[in-house]
């Protein structure tokens, strides 16, 4: 028997009458029997059952009786009543508490009941069709819901500008207003910064402030990467290029409609260059290893770690790309030229970084936010995530110290534009050479006694030398203990 055959349930307490039904039904059906209204319940507890043929007349419960509980548990089922009896009161009872599609009288003929049968099983596949469109559009209803969800979720977890911290005053904010100004326009835009400067960041803040939120946002970084493989993963690549013989969709298709940040463009050879223009141009791109263009709708936004003016000047980069890209043109500052806006930034950090990796901090002791302002960061966002994460690692207290942070930092001086990183600058710098070594005794001394939570005891067996001769030294280069010097501002 196949497994679309419609399975029967035939109800009558009359053996050879059920089995007379039997024999004009079971050609085109599965047939099951049941010679009483409890022994089909239990059929219909144990089997899937789309049509009931049931004798009106049967002892213990009546057929309508039976069929009202049928309704009830298994309403898909289409139920039919045989019945010798023309009662209108029963078959109002059938129609109104049963829900009964349809009575046969007896005698019933063979065909009669045949193309009865027939005509049950069609309604009953009808409806249960019927009942998988609803669901689907259902579904599509929820997924388009679910879309427009996903987009005020991601606006609201941070996924727009409102992700990009900075201080009141801060030197970004220029950066920032020109990004929600161009994100509004459908037009490529270029990015411009040091490595690590959130170029990203930007990127995918401009998408969700752009009328293409709802669609894709995918972000490569072609910096290092070789030709081909750029090629391939922003234009796939034709069935057979690759190892396997697979066809490989690339970004530029994926994001139809969407937005693509092509990170590294200084990176981007002649050939890709080339393409890269066509696509901005024509809106097409070829597939490695094709001959047929295929159209793309996206919106371009590109990342450069260097002037890329200065790369057309030199002949490096293709003018007319330039220009094509650079229709809006933002420059990223980096961490040192944002003075005021490195605490925020690592309070924001050390609070993801505590949530990913289950370890409870309450955030930064004062001195260590400002040996972390005064720093110039040459890695940026990047360097100062290692460090936050760092200091995370081998924090011992709930609060931050400044002596969890690296001694190259803890031994830059400080200054208005940014702190030196090592000590190399003061061995080449101008000056006597008892000046250059103060200097760098001096940072040496705030370095170690950072390091030592300003105990002055043991900087002093660090340093090799006495507690007096340590004061001397304090004393002489004007170094104070960060606590005790707020301490005394208060009072």
């Amino acid at each position: 028997m196949a497994a679309s055959t419609p399975a029967i349930l035939l109800v009558d307490d009359e053996p050879h009458s059920a089995l007379a039904m039997k024999m004009a039904l079971e050609d085109e059906f599965e047939i099951l029997t049941a010679l009483s209204a409890d022994e089909a319940i239990a059929v219909l507890e144990d089997q899937w059952v789309q049509v009931i043929f049931c004798d009106q007349r049967m002892p213990g419960r009546s057929g309508v009786d039976f069929l009202t509980e049928v309704r009830e548990r298994w309403p898909e089922t289409v139920r039919i009543v045989i019945t010798g009896y023309t009662d209108s009161n029963s078959m109002v009872a059938a129609i109104n508490e049963a829900g009964v599609h349809q009575f046969i009288a007896k005698p019933w003929h063979p065909e009669q009941l045949l193309a009865a049968a027939r005509n049950a099983a069609k309604m009953f596949a009808l409806a249960r069709e019927n009942e998988r469109l609803s669901l689907e559009m259902r579904f599509l209803n929820t997924t388009t819901e679910t879309r427009v969800e996903k987009r005020r979720r991601a606006l609201r977890e941070g996924m727009g500008f409102e992700t990009i911290l900075r201080s009141p005053n801060s030197a970004m904010n220029a950066a920032v207003k020109l990004a929600r100004q161009y994100a509004t326009f459908d037009v490529p835009v270029l990015l411009t910064g040091e490595p690590g400067t959130g170029k990203g960041q930007m990127a995918r803040a401009m998408h969700y402030g752009s009328l293409r939120s709802d669609k894709p946002f995918y972000e490569l970084s072609i910096a290092g990467m070789p030709e081909e493989l750029a090629m391939i993963e922003l234009f796939g690549a034709k069935r057979g290029v690759l190892p396997g013989g697979m066809a490989r969709i690339g970004l530029a298709q994926k994001a139809d409609r969407g937005t693509l940040y092509l990170a590294g463009l200084e990176a981007a050879s002649p050939a890709l260059q080339l393409a890269l223009l066509r696509m901005l141009a024509e809106g097409t791109i070829t597939p490695v290893g094709g001959q047929e263009s295929v159209s793309t709708n996206l919106r371009l936004i590109a990342g450069a770690a260097c002037d890329l003016r200065s790369a057309v000047a030199e002949g490096r980069f293709r003018a007319d790309l330039y220009y094509a890209i650079a229709l809006g043109e933002i420059t990223l500052l980096p961490l040192r030229a944002r003075r005021g806006d490195v605490a925020m930034l690592a309070q924001a950090i050390l609070s993801d970084a505590a949530g990913a990796h289950g370890k409870p901090i309450l955030g930064f002791e004062a001195a260590a936010l400002e040996f972390l302002e005064n720093y110039d960061w040459p890695g940026n966002l990047r360097e100062l995530t290692n460090e936050v994460t760092r200091m995370l690692i081998f924090a011992q207290e709930n609060v931050l110290g400044a002596e969890l942070i690296s001694r190259h930092i803890l031994q830059a001086a400080p200054s208005d534009e940014g702190a030196d990183r090592a000590a190399e600058e003061v061995m080449t710098a101008e000056g006597s050479l008892k000046d250059r070594i103060e200097l760098i005794e001096m940072r040496i001394l705030r370095e170690t006694l950072t390091r030592q939570r300003w105990n002055k005891s043991r900087a002093a067996a660090e340093l090799g030398l006495s507690r007096v001769g340590l004061r001397a030294k304090l004393d002489r280069y004007g170094i104070i203990d960060p606590s005790a010097a707020s301490e005394e501002e208060e009072v």
